[in-house]
């Protein structure tokens, strides 16, 4: 294997650096540090790591940034991570194995599988974050920075390369934990950025899907349907953005109660040929909205693909629970729910919804049980459902 640098940019991350920097110190050559600003212990912290430390001017361009950090990697291979992210401790020996394969010499970037902890209807993308030292590699736009853009017009004019797709979940990334996103004002910063970039490309696909998507989260469907209406009405995105631009316009019709848009947007979705873990999302909701009509049995199956691609997410089994419960079919939910539980026993929800099957079983002293640690949980999180929920017990007098 050539040498790998990891390049990372950073400012006050001394709480997530030691993490992310563990995670590769048995892999890459050098570490290649840009500080934009810290005034914290990240700089102690990186020279604990034997760093190449540089400093850079903030100016509200992530690729500007990512690109200075570009210029003092020596390796043949660069890796890059942000300071919430870390490498998936399981692939190291895999991916080094791949950077080794024969086969490589004509690859010049390796996708690959990110795992969105905290996010969990959708919890992976696909990122371009490991590729060939090639002089003509950027990133461009100024805040979803990637080199894509790049590495289209490298392969116009050299088309021995090809790129390929590295299967296994690499990254974990933190980034969509609740406090992160508090503490680090994301959304705001992303919405300023990605408006600058659509004034100059007003049809650029990845924009309005990655716009499009900030507006729905924050509530604002006429400007969300615009955009991603806009991005597809281009025919130029690509697979993935085409599939996130008719994944997020499926959740903007179903939140707009247009469930019959809402299903056609997501098996569109669906049909692209994109990796299938990057689809969970879109089969959980599409489940749900074929819930919200009352067709069952397709959405069982919808949340039985979400498992089989992703078995180990509690949430796939749930919502197959809370399915199996409306059709009646009770022994299977509770088989799913016990399932969930096993993956995260601290939902409040899962252990509700397994009593209630019990209660409809005539199972009162394992229902009771259930209801109580629900209450328990719901307690510790401060959600009114643990006082609606021993209200309601104690009207049927089973409290």
């Amino acid at each position: 294997m050539g040498k790998l640098s990891l390049c990372i940019i950073v400012k006050n991350e001394e709480k997530n650096l030691p993490r992310c920097l563990n995670s590769v110190k048995n892999l890459v050559d050098e570490i290649i540090l840009l500080d934009t600003g810290s005034s914290d212990n990240t700089i102690k912290i990186a020279q604990e790591y034997k760093a190449n430390i540089h400093h850079f001017q903030w100016n509200d361009n992530f690729s500007d940034a990512r690109n200075e950090s570009l210029k003092y990697a020596t390796g043949e291979w660069i890796l890059v991570l942000d300071a919430d992210e870390e490498l998936n401790p399981n692939i190291i020996q895999s991916l080094q194995e791949t950077l080794n394969h024969p086969e490589i010499k004509d690859t010049i970037v390796i996708n690959l599988l990110r795992y969105e902890i905290g996010a969990s209807q959708s919890p992976y993308s696909l990122v371009s974050r490991l590729f060939r030292n090639h002089p003509e590699i950027k990133f461009t736009r100024p805040y979803h920075s990637l080199i894509d853009d790049s590495v289209t017009e490298i392969l116009k004019k050299e088309n021995h390369w090809h790129i390929v797709n590295f299967p296994i979940p690499a990254i974990l990334h933190y980034g969509y934990q609740t406090e992160n996103i508090k503490n680090l004002d994301k959304l705001t910063r992303a919405k300023k950025a990605l408006e600058t970039y659509l004034k100059k490309f007003p049809k650029d696909p990845y924009t309005c899907n990655k716009l499009g998507a900030l507006y729905l989260q924050e509530g604002k469907l006429k400007q969300a349907l615009k955009l991603l209406k806009t991005g597809i009405d281009t025919h130029k995105a690509d697979a993935i953005t085409l599939y996130e631009l008719y994944y997020h316009l499926g959740n903007a019709y179903s939140k707009n109660k247009e469930i019959n848009k809402a299903m056609k947007s997501y098996q569109n979705a669906l049909r692209q040929p994109i990796l299938e873990p990057l689809k969970i999302g879109t089969y959980n909701n599409l489940g749900g909205v074929l819930k919200a009509i009352g067709s069952l049995n397709f959405a069982q199956q919808a949340y039985e693909n979400m498992i089989h691609i992703a078995p180990d997410l509690p949430i796939g089994y749930y919502n197959l629970g809370m399915v199996l419960k409306e059709q009646k079919k009770y022994r299977e939910a509770i088989e799913a729910y016990h399932k969930a539980i096993k993956l995260n026993p601290n939902n409040g929800y899962y252990y509700q919804n397994l009593g209630v099957v019990f209660f409809k079983t005539a199972r009162t002293q394992e229902a009771l049980e259930m209801f109580q640690k629900a209450i328990n949980l719901h307690q510790q999180n401060n959600n009114p459902e643990a006082q609606r929920l021993k209200e309601q017990l104690q009207q049927m007098k089973l409290l």
